[in-house]
């Protein structure tokens, strides 16, 4: 397979095009809200074995399905009635609900497990492929299997365009961190990983919830292993008052920090937010992340951000990219 060509998501040819190629069982980079999704047709356990050979992914880290509204996901899944508030107030968007599966469901997708991942896609290219497509589409994000995730375009292609058949580019992702995953399997809603939704968003709609969001031996969901979105340039998270950020003498050392600081010290420098700003942080973590693995630095230290709201999504990835 040669380099996969990159078309415009909001060409309604290349949507057409990219809808061809799913239903012949082949692979889609698609942009959505959170992250840039790698999708097949997900009743189509030939074409989920491409998704786990494409990304070098283990088959025991089960897969996102997607579809284009809750109508559409009570095919996939098996919904209890505390679902109906949730999909009202956060579909679409990034919030992804663990269910029973239905048998419309491969075990591939699942990895084994006997419940199913699902979200509605707040973007319309997303959307609009999965209707052209006329089916659910599993889609992981669209990079080699734990490292950062892909917000743009080029990130995809930059890693993946020779196992992929195409590439949709539409922009920047405005969310930039992968949904929130809760699983309704229990009594009591439980975060099993931290994403768009924030906590407080989740308990104005269902009220009191669990998390669940540490590393597990079997993930129960996607984002649970103990080093994930990580970079190749080994990364510290620092406290506020910590001197282990001061480069030592001849090395090149970046910074990554929600607001700006002193750069003088530094060899690259990325500012999430310069107004403070969690959901604007968000958006430009992965990117900025990129950027400093791409900067030729012998290490990377970074800030934490406050843990309220998106922070917490934030942290997640930080301490994941950190783990060794």
């Amino acid at each position: 397979m040669g380099k996969a060509r990159i078309l415009d998501a909001h060409n309604s040819q290349a949507i057409k095009e990219a809808a061809a190629i799913i239903r012949a069982g082949g692979l889609v980079a698609f942009p959505t809200e959170t992250v840039y999704g790698l999708g097949a047709d997900a009743c189509n356990p030939l074409a989920v074995a491409r998704v786990f050979e494409a990304k070098q992914r283990p088959s025991l880290d089960p897969l996102i399905v997607h579809v284009v509204d809750a109508a559409s996901a009570k095919r996939y899944g098996i919904f209890p009635e505390s679902a109906d508030a949730l999909m009202r107030r956060f579909w679409p968007g990034p919030l992804t609900l663990v269910v029973p599966k239905t048998v419309l469901v491969p075990p591939i997708v699942t990895a084994g497990l006997d419940s199913v991942a699902i979200r509605v896609p707040a973007h319309p290219a997303a959307l609009n492929l999965i209707r052209a497509a006329e089916a659910a589409i599993a889609a992981p994000s669209a990079n080699q299997f734990g490292y950062v995730s892909p917000t743009e375009a080029p990130h995809v292609a930059h890693q993946l365009s020779d196992k992929v058949d195409l590439i949709l580019d539409g922009g920047p992702c405005a969310v930039g961190v992968e949904s929130t995953i809760l699983s309704l399997l229990g009594p009591t809603p439980t975060i099993l990983r931290f994403g768009g939704v924030t906590v407080e968003e989740l308990t104005a709609v269902v009220g009191a919830v669990e998390h669940s969001t540490g590393t597990r031996e079997r993930p129960q969901a996607p984002g649970q292993m103990t080093r994930h979105y990580a970079t190749k340039t080994p990364l510290q998270i620092l406290s506020e008052h910590q001197d282990e950020a001061e480069p030592l003498k001849g090395e090149r050392v970046g910074l990554l920090t929600l607001t700006s600081r002193d750069a003088g010290r530094f060899a690259a420098v990325e500012v999430l937010s310069r107004s403070g700003n969690l959901r604007e942080a968000a958006a430009n973590l992965f990117s900025a992340l990129r950027r400093l693995d791409n900067a030729g630095c012998d290490r990377l230290v970074a800030y934490p951000v406050p843990e309220s709201g998106l922070g917490l999504a934030i942290m997640d990835r930080l301490r994941r990219c950190s783990a060794r």
